[in-house]
């Protein structure tokens, strides 16, 4: 009862400049968070600090930070997919996280890459060529994301979900070994799948941390086995508190206990980089509290405690999805305030935040991924998730 009364002492008494000095530790824009927030740091003192290793050098964190994810798959002009990347690059963004998916490219069948879905056929390589020489033109660099498995792969067809992994693994190699081939020497860093601790990422089934492990590993080994000097991703651990393994919405695995299954099962030979999602929901990305149920900006410190707890400090993280939702007050919309809500204003104030915590306190964090840039239409406007946008279509 006492720490309330002298927060609430120091808060009220102090104006606008105590305001300031809470949100630089609590993440909180508002009176009532701020108190609370601060009697939860106080609280996380009670409690040993996670073990960072902050001074071993860790491979790919010297790095450009700057990142953002773009859809330019889903451009149907060529023109739009370089003004996309021309902007993003004038912008000051190094790295563009582009998915290459697999159903979009190797469509109808084992190694059947024409596609055949619209007249004339093409080839279904021609997009995703033009994609690559974009970012040699304008001089970024791709982290390309491998996933989707197509219908083909699996028995039931998409009777598990479209996201679901294939039946035979040597199928998903052979996708990985294809694709890094082709780029050789053009793309150096690839990422294998996507939030696989969470529905709907692996489809209609429970979420396998031991499975996804072993898909990983088939696919870092065919990776390598194309061109030895790329990068590999892990797919992106989604931050959830979720412990039931699913299938359904909202549900999952903490990916806390996901990465230990995943180093139980072998998986430090199986990426160079470990790959995290980590949002702004709730609070802003000043957010300082370390509780394990709280779903905030400061969870990849818990990520970096394990991988130093499992041999793994010399390997960095790069953070694959960062941003806060601005979705507008219409409680219409699909989701609305799922992921929480901030102001344009916000928004563009936590991400610059987002990026300076990550340059300033984490050294062992490589590059940052602000989700997203933008969606080849606005058809989504009616769903919350489109407000993670940078810019309009």
């Amino acid at each position: 009862m006492r720490i309330w009364i002298v927060v609430l002492l120091l808060l009220s008494g102090c104006g606008p400049a105590a305001s300031d000095w809470a949100f630089a530790r609590t993440g909180e824009e508002q009176f009532a968070g701020q108190v609370r927030g601060l009697i939860e740091l106080v609280r996380d003192r009670l409690r040993p600090a996670p073990r960072t290793a902050a001074n071993i050098p860790v491979s790919h964190a010297g790095v450009n930070p700057f990142g953002i994810n773009v859809f330019l798959e889903q451009e149907v002009e060529e023109r739009k997919r370089e003004q996309s990347v021309q902007m993003a690059a004038e912008a000051g963004f190094h790295w563009l996280r582009q998915e290459f998916p697999w159903e979009d490219i190797e469509i109808h069948g084992k190694g059947d890459f024409e596609d055949r879905r619209h007249e004339p056929y093409r080839s279904a390589w021609d997009k995703y060529d033009q994609i690559v020489g974009l970012a040699e033109r304008y001089g970024v660099e791709f982290i390309v994301r491998l996933s989707n498995p197509p219908g083909w792969t699996r028995v039931g067809g998409d009777e598990r979900g479209t996201y679901a992994p294939p039946d035979d693994l040597q199928d998903w190699g052979d996708y990985v070994y294809t694709v890094v081939s082709r780029y050789r020497g053009r793309v150096h860093y690839y990422q294998l799948w996507n939030e696989p601790n969470i529905y709907p990422e692996w489809g209609e089934q429970p979420v396998d941390p031991e499975a996804y492990t072993q898909l990983l590993c088939e696919g870092y080994r065919r990776a390598k086995e194309a061109d030895p000097s790329v990068v590999v991703l892990s797919g992106a651990l989604a931050p959830t508190v979720a412990l039931h393994p699913g299938p359904g919405p909202a549900l999952g695995l903490n990916e806390f206990v996901f990465l230990q299954r995943m180093y139980d099962a072998g998986a430090a030979a199986c990426f160079d980089i470990l790959a995290v999602n980590d949002y702004m929901l709730w609070s802003g990305p000043t957010d300082r509290r370390m509780e394990p149920l709280n779903v905030n900006f400061s969870r990849p410190t818990y990520i970096r405690d394990m991988m130093v707890a499992n041999g793994d400090a010399e390997k960095p993280i790069w953070i694959s999805e960062m941003n806060s939702n601005a979705v507008p007050d219409d409680a219409s919309i699909q989701g609305w305030g799922g992921y929480g809500q901030v102001t344009l204003d916000q928004q563009a104030r936590y991400a610059v935040l987002a990026y300076q915590r990550a340059m300033e306190d984490w050294p062992w964090v490589g590059v940052a991924n602000f989700w997203f840039f933008k969606r080849a239409t606005d058809a989504e406007r009616d769903q919350a998730w489109y407000y993670f946008r940078m810019v309009e279509p």
